[in-house]
Formats: C-alpha cells, sequence, structure tokens
C-alpha cells in the first residue's frame, strides 16, 4: 500500500495544524509554504479534510484554515482514509463476493489481518501525539519548525 500524493499533504496540513494553538485560523498561505504544499493542491486537499471533519474552510481576508477538532481527537486513520478512501491491502478484501476463495483462501485471512493491524495502528497515531514529537532537522526551514502549541 502506498499513500497518495494528496494523503502525504493532508496528513503535513493537519500536522502544522495541530502544532498550533487549537481555534487558531492559520491562512492558506502559510500552511502551504511551511509545509511545501502546491497552493491549488492545498484547496483541494482542505475540501477532502473539511468533507471529513477533519478542518474548517474559513472564507474571507483574514480566513484560512482551522481543526475542526481537538488534535487529540483526529487520528492519522481518519486523515488517510479522508483522502485516500478506506485502506485495503488486496482486492479481494475490497469485494470478497467476488472471489470465492475468500472464505477458505489463508492468504485472504493473512491480507486481512495485516489490513486490520496497519489500521489499528493508524488510527492509535493521534495528531496530537505527532504533534508532541514531530520535530524538524536542522536544515529544514525555520517555518516548519514551529513549537507545539503546549510548549508556547
Amino acid at each position: 500500500m502506498k499513500l497518495t500524493r494528496a494523503a502525504e499533504y493532508a496528513i503535513r496540513c493537519v500536522l502544522y495544524l495541530a502544532k498550533r494553538p487549537f481555534g487558531q485560523v492559520v491562512s492558506r498561505r502559510e500552511v502551504a509554504e511551511a509545509m511545501d504544499i502546491p497552493m491549488a493542491f492545498l484547496g483541494k486537499i482542505a475540501q477532502g479534510l473539511a468533507k471529513a471533519g477533519v478542518l474548517m474552510v474559513r472564507q474571507g481576508a483574514l480566513g484560512g484554515y482551522e481543526l475542526a477538532l481537538p488534535p487529540g481527537e483526529i487520528s492519522l486513520l481518519r486523515v488517510v482514509e479522508a483522502m485516500d478512501g478506506e485502506i485495503l491491502v488486496n482486492e479481494c478484501l475490497s469485494r470478497p463476493q467476488e472471489c470465492g476463495r475468500s472464505s477458505y483462501c489463508a492468504v485472504h485471512k493473512v491480507w486481512d489481518r495485516a489490513r486490520g493491524q496497519f489500521r489499528d495502528t493508524l488510527s492509535q497515531a493521534s495528531f496530537e501525539d505527532l504533534a508532541r514529537q514531530d520535530s524538524c532537522p536542522e536544515n529544514a526551514a525555520a517555518p516548519c519548525c514551529i513549537p507545539a502549541s503546549g510548549s508556547r
């Protein structure tokens, strides 16, 4: 399984917002520049995240993005699946009725177990924890290295 570029950018966007005080509106330009996300693509990503209830889009001169939920209530799984849809490891998991072997196939059971473990891992990773653990390499652009909201 490989994440799409949209999912990767969505993770960057939510992580950046998670490092800000909850409820703070951050401009689209700031998020795009700090997290190296193309402006045009960020708008599309934000729509998907808003539809999934992860962030709110504020219009107008003082507009931008803010998290719809506290970072501790947003999982990595929620963001990934908001952009890429349900995580499936193999085609037989998405349409078991089309595979006559699903009920007894040993490999199907492994795919299903792997999918469950992967989803569990992502669901346990909250953006509060990720923001607290995130650190920038010394050679990274300064804007990405903002302190977590709890350390201000």
